[in-house]
């Protein structure tokens, strides 16, 4: 059994903490762009297209998970203090969001750049996989989302939660891991547009559904624990994609491959140099970012916000088992 005593400060800069929450999400979005530079040409994308869908998911994706989390879970909190809402350092970010957000940015850019919109998703399937599961990683550093109280021999004991518990989230991240090799072969097969994304939401909601056993949920949906009607309603959605991609397969819109065209009127395109600066600056920017739990066990963290995080109106298990 562990001991879980992991610091989820990465480096300690003085002014600001650098998190390994933060740098999961630094490493997934590098990933992201190291795999779209690769398939850039079957994609038909310039490598300023490559930065510019890039910087839009990254973007995209950070407002998602703040806006979810502001909203949906903890609105009570910033009506009353509408300042913190953009305070990412601060910690709180919704999966579910994320989900949204990088829809949301991927639908943008092929708006403005007029690329087919499913080729892309599809595209992101494979990355969005990985990058769930370097997440998860991030997750377990900082002790967040603990499973249900067990004896098995990889038990694990974290910090603020009675007994040892599974480490369910290092079922999760492994679960989003192996998605990747199953996404890969599904693509050897040349599925029609949208098959991916179908399969992508089918399995890792119906997966899911077997890692969340291990978990406790506060609260419940429809009977359900709130967890799993999600997985459910998303494994179903999934499922009905994938049926709708075969019986009713679209055809590609705009340029074929490696002739992307170009949109009259569309926003000017910026020098590489300033893409390059901007990817950068998000990159760095994400490093800053804690997790909630983090900032949600002042005994052992509070001391990097003193005062000004409120998470001494939440108890911790609660809020940490809510995604």
């Amino acid at each position: 059994m562990f001991v879980h005593r992991i610091d989820p400060v990465l480096l300690d800069l003085g002014v600001v903490y650098l998190w390994w929450y933060g740098f999961s999400y630094t490493a997934g979005f590098a990933e992201m762009f190291l795999w779209l530079r690769h398939e850039r040409a079957r994609l038909g994308l310039s490598l300023s297209d490559v930065y510019d869908l890039t910087i839009c998911l990254a973007t995209c994706v950070l407002l998602g998970g703040r806006v979810v989390e502001v909203i949906f879970y903890e609105w009570p909190y910033y009506r009353a203090h509408p300042a913190q809402i953009a305070a990412y350092w601060l910690g709180g970010m919704s999966t579910h969001g994320l989900l949204l957000g990088a829809a949301a940015g991927a639908a943008l850019f092929c708006q403005i750049r007029n690329h087919d919109f499913l080729r892309i998703a599809d595209a992101l399937t494979i990355p969005g996989a990985l990058l769930m599961g370097i997440g998860r990683i991030g997750n377990f550093i900082d002790g967040q989302i603990v499973g249900s109280v067990t004896t098995v021999a990889w038990a694990v004991k974290f910090p603020d939660a009675d007994g040892f518990r599974h480490p369910v989230v290092l079922y999760d991240g492994l679960k989003n891991i192996l998605i990747v090799p199953l996404l890969l072969y599904i693509r050897r097969r040349n599925p029609p547009r949208g098959a991916m994304v179908g399969h992508f939401f089918f399995w890792y909601a119906f997966l899911r559904i077997f890692v969340d056993v291990f978990r406790e949920y506060p609260t419940t949906l429809f009977g359900l624990a709130t967890g799993q009607g999600l997985n459910i309603a998303m494994a179903v959605g999934g499922l009905l994609v994938i049926v709708w991609s075969y019986r009713f397969p679209v055809g590609a819109r705009g340029g074929a491959p490696g002739t992307p065209a170009e949109v009259p009127g569309a926003l000017p395109r910026a020098p590489t140099w300033l893409r390059r600066i901007a990817l950068v600056l998000l990159l760095l920017f994400c490093l800053l970012m804690p997790s909630d739990w983090t900032q949600d066990v002042p005994a052992r963290y509070g001391k990097r916000h003193p005062g000004l995080h409120h998470s001494r109106m939440y108890p911790p298990l609660a809020v940490s088992s809510k995604l």
